[in-house]
This record gives C-alpha cells, sequence and structure tokens, in this order.
C-alpha cells in the first residue's frame, strides 16, 4: 500500500507539472531556487550580522565608559592636543632642511633605476617665496620607459620621498606599436627653511 501510495503521489506531481508549462516550471524552480537560497546563504549571515552588530553596541558602550584620553593601541599613532601656533610649527617640521636635497633627489634616482627607467637629464630649480618657510625645489624629470615601468617609478618615488608632490605628466609614444613612451614629469620637493 505504502508503495502504491507514492506512485500515486508521483503521477499526481508529474500531472501538475505538466499542467504549469515552462513558464510555470521556471518560476516553481526559481521559488524552490529562492527558498534554498534564504536557508544556505541569508539565514547564516543573519546571525552574523546580528554578531557583529552586538559587538559594535558592546564597543560603543565601552568607549562611553572609558577615560577621555584612551591609550593608543598598538601601530597606532596617538594624537596629542595642539595649541596656538603649535600646529604650525609642527606642520612645519614635517619638511626635511633645505641642505638634505642631495638625499631626495638620491631617493628620486634609486627609484628610477629600481623600476629600470631611464632618465635622460634633469632640471632642477629651487623656489624661495617671500613670507613662506617652505622653499620649493622644482624638478623636471625626462624618463624613458614602459607603461608599467614608468607608473612603477612614480608611485614608488612619492612613496619613498614623502614631501615631494607630482605637479605635471606630459606622456608621448613615438608610434603605436612602440612598448616604450617618453614622459616628462614635474615633481616638487617641499623644504623646510626654517630655524632648525
Amino acid at each position: 500500500m505504502d508503495v502504491s501510495i507514492l506512485t500515486n503521489a508521483g503521477l499526481r506531481l508529474r500531472w501538475q507539472m505538466e499542467r504549469l508549462g515552462i513558464p510555470g516550471k521556471i518560476g516553481f524552480g526559481l521559488i524552490i531556487f529562492s527558498a534554498v537560497f534564504f536557508i544556505a546563504a541569508v539565514l547564516p549571515r543573519h546571525a552574523e550580522s546580528d554578531a557583529v552588530m552586538a559587538k559594535a553596541e558592546a564597543m560603543q558602550a565601552q568607549l562611553k565608559a572609558e577615560p577621555a584620553q584612551p591609550a593608543p593601541a598598538r601601530g597606532v599613532v596617538a594624537r596629542k592636543a595642539v595649541h596656538g601656533s603649535q600646529g604650525l610649527q609642527l606642520f612645519y617640521e614635517f619638511f626635511p632642511k633645505v641642505d638634505s636635497t642631495p638625499f631626495w633627489i638620491n631617493e628620486v634616482v634609486q627609484s628610477a633605476t629600481e623600476h629600470a627607467v631611464e632618465i635622460d637629464g634633469t632640471e632642477y630649480r629651487m623656489v624661495r617665496e617671500k613670507d613662506v618657510k617652505l622653499a620649493r625645489y622644482e624638478m623636471l624629470v625626462p624618463v624613458r620607459g614602459r607603461y608599467a615601468q614608468v607608473r612603477g617609478f612614480i608611485a614608488d618615488a612619492l612613496r619613498s620621498v614623502p614631501p615631494m608632490a607630482l605637479v605635471d605628466v606630459a606622456i608621448k609614444r613615438e608610434g603605436v606599436e612602440s612598448e616604450l613612451l617618453d614622459a616628462n614629469l614635474k615633481f616638487n620637493l617641499y623644504l623646510s627653511e626654517g630655524p632648525g
């Protein structure tokens, strides 16, 4: 009797599926897929989301309960309260002194060497403006290399020389088939002229 009940249920199910037609079968399949997806993917993420929200609420409560100046975590730089002209003084202290220019130029040249970029002569010019404690050392650096090499050189030079900014880039390629390109780069190196 059990076999006949299963056979009968199977036949009825097959008959109902045939009545649905192709659009109905697609819709029924999507309903089944949605239910399985909800159970397999959404419900576990919902539990994780609740756990993260509880953790965030606990952290907010902990921040409210802690004193005003908590100790910085490992790898986090503590910020000092700055008053009056101290902020401006700290700003100027970030920049290297004018006499360190050869060191920074050497860093740029090393970056070019590491990325196999040819430097084709350079032009340097120191610009000092009145009533400004920073000097601007302008460097025009014509380079030759592949695009990825030039791009890597620029990124590495800016990373290794923090007080330097890329001001202008002009890229020229001799032809479509040429892998090498010529780039004229203009960097500004900002240097402190204040008392050390």
